[in-house]
This record gives structure tokens, sequence and C-alpha cells, in this order.
């Protein structure tokens, strides 16, 4: 029986205890008896704990009861809303930094990284937080790697998963490294989920949202890029479209940005590419060439850098009746 603890504090997102706590409790009518999941919860304030959606929660121990991750085989970390602009809890961090002694598997779910991040235990990791507090992460702990785009990261005894419903893919992930695959999919179907989400986390990029100023340089850019996705477009031709040097525009359009105008690019072509996987049953090589990556193979190569699977494959786990049973499939 491996014991699992999550941590909450007033302003907890309540589904990032709840989904996760859901998928091991599944778990456990699905292994023999003693073989599962003993499921406590540890609370930074008296109880109850009111979770930023109002409702309240109750949990088994305080900080002070849970003896630092003593007897845990997996601590978790909830995620709230507004933890990003909080300040440091001492108590927590310095409870945490004893936890990673003792826990073989810790880690966060949503936000919960930046708890993490306060208590140094992201410091030369790899992690991932929700997509759109990712960049945020980055700055607030800058020795460790953001992986802004990944449902879940696995890095040593670090886990960590992107927004909210992923904390069920990391649960998940959890389960099938404990007990295999078939009872990781016996619990996803139970829960009418994906049992292995595929891609990226973010299903609208916010690389490709439209900026407030019509006129504004990522505005323009942005427009021309996603009429032209099939097109070549190197920085000198989109500096042209600017009308400026390719030198000055790639250094206004970073620092618009945050990111070089290839990279705006390539994202532009990856997230079209998702549209059409998702929405149409049109060939790999049809995609590939509206998208602008001239090739099928150039776009496999492309998603499993990025996603580490085929577009075959993040097509595949949208289809209805999808089993996620790690099928072959000839891609076209």
């Amino acid at each position: 029986m491996k014991t699992v603890a999550l941590v909450i504090f007033p302003g907890v997102q309540s589904l990032d205890v709840s989904g996760p706590m859901d998928v091991f409790a599944e778990a456990n009518d699905y292994v023999a008896a003693g073989e599962g999941y003993r499921l406590v919860t540890v609370g930074t304030q008296p109880s109850p704990i009111r979770a930023s959606n109002g409702q309240q929660l109750g949990f088994d121990f305080s900080l002070d009861q849970a003896e630092a991750g003593i007897g845990y085989d997996i601590v978790l970390v909830a995620g709230g809303p507004r933890l990003a602009q909080e300040e440091e809890s001492p108590a927590l961090s310095a409870w945490l930094k004893l936890v990673v002694q003792n826990v073989p598997r810790y880690g966060s779910i949503c936000t919960g990284a930046f708890l993490l991040g306060r208590a140094g235990l992201l410091d030369g990791k790899r992690a991932t937080t929700h997509w759109s507090d990712a960049g945020r992460l980055g700055e607030q702990f800058p020795l460790a790697q953001v992986e802004h785009d990944r449902i879940h990261v696995r890095d040593g005894g670090l886990v960590t998963s992107a927004g909210v419903t992923a904390g069920i893919d990391l649960a998940l992930a959890l389960v099938a490294e404990d007990h295999g695959p078939s009872v990781a999919l016996s619990v996803a179907k139970r829960l009418l989920v994906v049992a292995q989400r595929q891609g990226g986390q973010s299903q609208f990029s916010p690389y490709l949202q439209a900026q407030a100023q019509p006129d504004a340089l990522a505005t323009v850019i942005r427009r021309h890029v996603m009429e032209h996705l099939a097109e070549p477009l190197s920085v000198e031709r989109l500096a042209d479209i600017a009308g400026m040097s390719a030198r000055n525009f790639a250094r206004l359009f970073v620092k618009e940005m945050q990111i070089p105008p290839a990279e705006f690019v390539l994202r532009a072509r990856i997230d079209a590419a998702r549209n059409l996987l998702e929405g149409s049953e049109l060939p790999l090589k049809t995609i590939a060439y509206r998208c602008g990556f001239g090739s099928a193979a150039r776009m496999r190569l492309v998603f499993a850098q990025r996603f580490g699977v085929t577009p075959y494959q993040y097509r595949d786990s949208f289809k209805v009746g999808h089993s996620n049973d790690g099928s072959a499939a000839i891609e076209s």
C-alpha cells in the first residue's frame, strides 16, 4: 500500500485536489487488496480550508502532524489561481525541503510548482505548470528549466503537471508506473478521460492571440503569418512586411513578443497543424504543406521533438472511441 499525500492551502484549486485523488482511489478497485493507495491531505492552515471556488475542505494532518513526509510514497502540492503572486510560506518551504529527503516521488499540480520553486526544489530541474503561468515561473526561478507546453514532466523524483485537469494525467502516469498501463487505462475509462493525452497542453496558443492595437508589430506579423503559412517566412521576409531592416525587426519583435520571429512562425505552424489534426481527416502530407512544414516527414520530426508523439498519434487521441492501447498504425 502506497501513501499519497496532497498539500492544500487557502485558495487552493479544488480540482487540483479531487482530480488526482479520484484517480488513485479508482485504481484501488483494479489492484490486489493492500497494493493500492492510501490517500491523505495535509493542510497549511487551520481547518476548514476554503478553496478558490468557495468550497470548504477539511484535511487529515497539519504540517506539524505530517512529519515532513515520513512514511509517504508520493507527495503532491496542489495549485491555486493566485499562487504566482503570493508571498512565500517559510513553514511550508521548510516542510517541503524535508519531504524530498524522505519521499521517493514528490511534485506539484498546476501552479503548485511555485511552492516548490520557493522551497528551492526546482533549481536545476525540468518542470512545467499551466501555460499561462509558465513564463512567470521561469522568471521567478531562473535556475529551473521550465517546459511551457508539456502535460506533465518527470525529472528524477520530481513530477510536475500543467494546469488543473493535467493533474489527472499526472496521476494516471504514476498509476501506470506502479501498476502498468492496463490499470491506468481501466481507471481512465471509469473516469471518462483519455489515458494518455498526446501533445502539448495549450489548445489555443498565447503566442498567436491578436494584440490590442491593430497596427502593433506583432499583430501585423501574426496576420501575415497566419494568412501565408504555406509560404517561406524568413526573418528577412517578415522584416520587409514590417518595413524594417532584418536586424531592427528581430530586435523589436523579441522585445514585444518575448520570442524570436522564427520560433513564433514555428509555433504558428504547429498550432495550425493541431487544429487540422483535431478537426479534419486531411492526409498528413496535405496538412504539412498547408502549414508550411514542406513535408510530412518534417512535421513528424517537429511533433516528435516538441511533444514526444507523431502527428498520427496526436490526431488519434482526439478520435471518438480511441482506446490509447498503443497499437501501431501507418501514417499517410
